[in-house]
């Protein structure tokens, strides 16, 4: 098969019985002979990515630059003061900082992604919005006055056309040269036999880059004219089996624990992830249209921070944790005073608790237990309160008189500020459990440990340790899926009236 079309041979042996409506032959022919070292250049991963992201980025900023300067060279016209010299000196001063707020703002929106997961031009509208907008506030910021800010929203049109342009005449050429070297994703459906039928007969018929190789489906085999490649269970060996580079998930009502390990397993092996969507979910969510595609597929990514996400939420780390210990050194002075006054042993103790990816780190906490308190561990496991893997006691022995009450206000979790200096913990991720209860957690928690573990996060302002441990891991999932900065700080906030009433925490 090549650039997504099913060939009668391919439906035969698929199946005997297939409908003749499945069938649909290529344009042109398939068996044309390619240009060797031009395939095998353009099948290369690393080269194909960084050949795309340079050229995005040459088009990004030949179209800034030809929008500055043609607003420019109207406002000059208009005034009947137009000076060739003049025009290019203060085009080249001010497009540096067009075009890097622009690369930042595009590679936020995954303008820079690839091919098939690059939005339209409505997000290059929005985010050339955006760089108006900063632009702005940065020359009033600056001191900077204007008699109107027509150079702000000319070249904001002129840009809109000129990038929208330029990327759109790229991914023609790119297309063309593509097809020319026969690239295409080998593409696996699961779900159900209605809907699996469905999604394959749109995405033949969208003559797409893509190779459907067979079908997983949940229920007895569906007649469909694709090869059954076997059951769900056996996903893992059909990944390596057959080479398979994306799955897509073709029933909206695919069992959610089910669509986790997929996911999860997909992700491991470098699978991309893929939703159908319902009609309903499409309109629900204002969902945007890939340009070229009859289906409509949505990428499920391993919820990690990288790039910009990193950069952003690294420097918000740094900065609140660095403010947090110089506002609160004065009462952590009084709480290592009253620990270490009140009780033998070391001041902080070291919790070795798995950390992202499941790499161990020295959690750092008050001490709030008396010494030897591990040791008994195995005797008070009977006394547990909470749920699932977890271990909780409302009134633990091996706390001491101060302990409580720095354990009743998570006052022994402010030491995790020079964690969150060291790189090994977030000011707000999810919390870093005990070895003993990441030993205990079913493979479908584990997802949380894909981002660095927070001081506070969602469970400590939804209920904190009187929820059920399924719906705790369910909110760490909601915080890696809708992470945003200004998240982070509405889960601060939450958090301080939820700390000072004490309430949940044990």
């Amino acid at each position: 098969m090549a650039d997504g079309g099913v060939t009668v041979e391919d439906q035969a042996t698929a199946h005997p019985r297939a409908p003749a409506r499945t069938v649909r032959l290529p344009e042109r022919d398939v068996r044309r002979k390619r240009p060797p070292a031009f395939s095998f250049l353009l099948r290369m991963e690393t080269a194909r990515r960084l050949a795309r992201i340079a050229s995005l980025l040459v088009i990004d900023f030949v179209g800034v630059y030809a929008a500055i300067l043609t607003a420019l060279v109207i406002k000059a016209a208009v005034r009947d003061e137009l000076d060739w010299g003049t025009v290019l000196h203060e085009t080249r001063r001010t497009v540096a900082f067009a075009y890097l707020v622009t690369v930042l703002l595009f590679a936020r929106s995954s303008l820079y992604a690839n091919r098939a997961e690059r939005p339209g031009l409505s997000r290059i509208v929005a985010s050339l919005f955006q760089v108006m907008l900063a632009a702005v506030v940065f020359a009033v910021a600056s001191g900077q006055r204007f008699n109107s800010y027509y150079i702000f929203y000319g070249s904001l049109f002129f840009a809109t056309v000129y990038v929208g342009s330029l990327r759109f005449g790229y991914e023609k050429v790119t297309g063309v040269l593509l097809r020319a070297a026969g690239y295409h994703r080998r593409a696996v459906l699961v779900g159900t036999g209605k809907h699996i039928e469905a999604v394959a007969h749109a995405l033949t018929d969208s003559h797409q880059r893509l190779e459907l190789v067979g079908y997983i489906s949940l229920n007895p085999r569906p007649d469909n004219g694709l090869t059954s490649l076997g059951p769900l269970d056996e996903l893992p060996e059909i990944l390596e089996r057959h080479r398979v580079d994306e799955v897509i998930i073709a029933d909206p009502d695919f069992p959610q624990e089910q669509a986790v390990s997929l996911v999860d397993e997909s992700h491991q092996r470098g699978v991309t992830v893929r939703v159908a969507p319902s009609t309903m979910e499409i309109l629900t969510h204002r969902a945007e249209l890939v340009p070229g595609q009859s289906v409509p597929l949505f990428e499920l990514r391993p919820p990690v921070f990288e790039g910009i996400d990193y950069a952003v939420k690294r420097t918000f780390d740094v900065v609140c944790a660095s403010l947090a210990l110089l506002v609160l050194s004065p009462l952590l002075i009084v709480i290592a005073a009253a620990v270490k006054l009140t009780s033998r042993g070391p001041l902080i103790f070291r919790s070795r608790r798995p950390g992202i990816g499941g790499r161990p780190f020295d959690c750092l906490k008050f001490r709030t237990m008396r010494t030897g308190a591990d040791a008994m561990q195995d005797e008070l496991e009977e006394m547990n309160e909470a749920d699932g893997p977890l271990f909780k006691i409302r009134r633990d022995p091996r706390l001491t008189a101060v302990g409580s009450i720095l354990r009743r206000f998570s006052l022994d979790e402010l030491p995790q500020l020079i964690n969150v200096l060291r790189g090994e913990m977030s000011i707000v991720g999810p919390r870093p459990l005990p070895q003993r209860d990441f030993d205990r957690l079913a493979d479908w928690h584990k997802k949380r440990y894909l981002v660095l573990p927070g001081i506070t996060g969602l469970w400590q302002v939804s209920g904190r340790s009187e929820l059920d441990f399924d719906d705790l891991v369910r909110l760490d999932f909601l915080y890696l899926e809708r992470w945003s900065v200004f998240l982070d700080l509405t889960i601060i906030l939450k958090t301080i009236p939820a700390v000072l009433k004490g309430e949940g925490a044990f």
